[in-house]
């Protein structure tokens, strides 16, 4: 079977073009020894069947980070190279074809976003760029599928460039020379798109229309999510209890009753409390965390396939490089907000370990999920919202303090965030539909698994009496150090499975809203979630899982402490 490799610079519309060439059996994987993304479908060739990869975006052959490195690895195993350029931004992109026409791999370029180029006063002479390339080169536009029916009959016809290899000068000495050939540019007028692509960028204005759009994000991901859990999840649940209290009967009582059934509630299930392999293990990654998760994979792709998200990026790029990440750590805090899960697999949009180690810490110790937020607002706000505003800033100057010093200590390398910034565009809905779904099935395959392992150990822990152990061994540190009562010990270790209902547990404990606070920002740094913690250890490994849990229960130990000195008093 033949592989076609799509390659291209970032920003150029390869993942739409990827859409529209593949069916439905799509599979996204990580590259053997990275965590570096990459998508394999199926295309029909006349009566041969091939499989087609997007390769992660690239500038160049040399590559400067590990999704690059990536790329160059899936071209030495290419049959063909379908070259996706940026039909409106012809010069800078040549440079990767050129490097591809030095390869020994037949080469199709396709000339993508084709209609933009009329919309810029741009004018490209097709016939003698294909003549000057010496390859095929289809004009297409991949919202709409204009030319791809050529792309494809053009396959076959692939050909090696047969350039000799050259140096970066000469590349571009080359590229001047096909553009003055090939390429007139006419003035035109800003159009709204132009005003409003240029409000987004800078600063003074950039940054209100993000918080307007972040804000906007996250309540659409609270209506998708929630509307998802209400019409689907919580009916499905439903009809599977009288099952789980058949199975409760047959077991009977007994540790293995309490794995998997966990313990009874009133007589009945309570699926968020009972704690049971097969109740609450299923419930939460199935019934509460997969509809958040879905909803915002969903705004996530329509963030980036509009063209948005690198706007972010650049806009946030001067303080999280500060923190030693770039300009894409805001997308592990962005999803973060609404479940630490995806916030955590989101930080493969990050090169090097060091960043991918900052950000998963950070998140892990400052951002609380949606759920916990929502709680947060239920205990804090009989009392008043300077106390919500309390937790909020701490959780931001924890945030921002534990980042300037891991960046100091934390060994490897954070470069700095190099991208183009597309023009606006209109997504394609087919192309966002895919990708969510690509994306859902990859939590479902590599998150879940790690999740009920989490569930499962954390049972056998309450089931053995350890958990109930370790509250009392613990009570000194809560009551003493932390200024909290002695019973707040079982909440704060109940958080390490779900930090929502930790939190609800400390309604009933009769605290001040200062106590109410310190226990607040505690959980939210202390540890994440199990269901976070088990997704952490596969996207880091279990030493680097190890050495951010000790900067967790340190963070949390120290601003615990900090607070209760000054909130209190003592």
């Amino acid at each position: 079977m033949k592989k076609i490799v799509l390659m291209g610079n970032p920003n150029v519309g390869k993942s739409v073009v990827f859409a529209r060439l593949t069916g439905a059996q799509v599979i996204s994987s990580n590259y053997p020894g990275t965590t570096i993304d990459y998508s394999k479908g199926r295309l029909r060739i006349d009566t041969e069947r091939a499989e087609i990869i997007d390769a992660p975006g690239t500038y160049s052959l040399e590559p400067s980070n590990k999704a690059e490195e990536v790329a160059v690895e899936l071209l030495h195993d290419a049959d063909i190279v379908i070259n996706v350029v940026d039909a409106t931004n012809l010069e800078r992109n040549l440079y990767l074809t050129l490097e591809l026409l030095e390869q020994d791999v037949p080469v199709v370029v396709a000339l993508n976003m084709w209609d933009e180029t009329a919309h810029e006063g741009i004018a490209i002479d097709r016939e003698q760029l294909e003549e000057m390339l010496g390859v095929p080169t289809v004009p297409t536009v991949a919202l709409t599928g204009e030319g791809f029916r050529d792309l494809v009959v053009a396959l076959p016809d692939a050909r090696q460039g047969g350039r000799l290899p050259a140096g970066e000068e000469s590349r571009w000495v080359d590229i001047g020379h096909i553009i003055r050939a090939v390429q007139q540019v006419e003035h035109r007028h800003h159009t709204l798109w132009d005003r409003l692509a240029d409000a987004t960028i800078m600063p003074a204005s950039g940054i209100p229309i993000a918080i307007v759009v972040l804000l906007a994000s996250f309540w659409l991901i609270q209506v998708i999510g929630e509307s998802f859990i209400t019409i689907l999840m919580d009916p499905l649940f439903e009809m599977y209890r009288p099952l789980a209290m058949d199975l409760s009967e047959w077991l009977g009582p007994g540790m293995l009753h309490d794995i998997l059934v966990g313990q009874l509630i009133d007589g009945g299930i309570d699926y968020e409390q009972s704690m049971g392999m097969l109740t609450t293990g299923l419930y939460v990654p199935f019934g509460i965390v997969l509809p958040y998760i879905a909803a915002f994979y969903l705004l996530l792709s329509l963030l980036e396939d509009s063209g948005y998200l690198p706007r972010l990026a650049t806009l946030t790029d001067n303080v999280f490089h500060r923190l030693g990440m770039h300009g894409y750590g805001i997308v592990p805090v962005f999803m973060g907000l609404g479940c630490n899960v995806p916030g955590m697999l989101a930080t493969r949009n990050l090169e090097t370990r060091k960043q991918r180690f900052i950000a998963s810490t950070l998140l892990a110790i400052a951002v609380p999920c949606m759920a916990q937020t929502a709680m947060i607002f239920g205990i804090l706000g009989p009392h008043g919202l300077r106390y919500i505003l309390l937790v909020v800033g701490v959780l931001v100057a924890t945030y921002v303090s534990a980042g300037l010093l891991l960046t100091r200590v934390v060994a490897g390398e954070s470069p700095e965030i190099f991208m183009e910034i597309p023009p606006y565009r209109r997504p394609s809905l087919a192309a966002i539909g895919k990708k969510t779904w690509m994306r859902v099935r990859g939590f479902l395959g590599e998150a879940i698994p790690f999740l009920f392992f989490g569930v499962l150990l954390v049972n056998m822990l309450y089931s053995a009496g350890i958990l109930q152990w370790l509250g009392d061994v613990f009570t000194p540190f809560t009551h003493g150090w932390l200024g909290l009562p002695s019973e707040a010990t079982t909440a704060l270790l109940i958080g390490f499975l779900r930090k929502d209902l930790a939190i609800g547990m400390l309604l009933s404990l009769d605290m001040s809203a200062m106590q109410l606070v310190i226990a607040a920002v505690v959980l939210t740094i202390y540890f994440p979630c199990v269901a976070t913690f088990a997704v952490m250890l596969r996207e880091l490994g279990l030493r680097d899982m190890l050495k951010a849990a000790v900067i967790m229960l340190a963070a949390a130990t120290l601003v615990g402490g900090l607070l209760h000195l000054i909130l209190l008093g003592v």
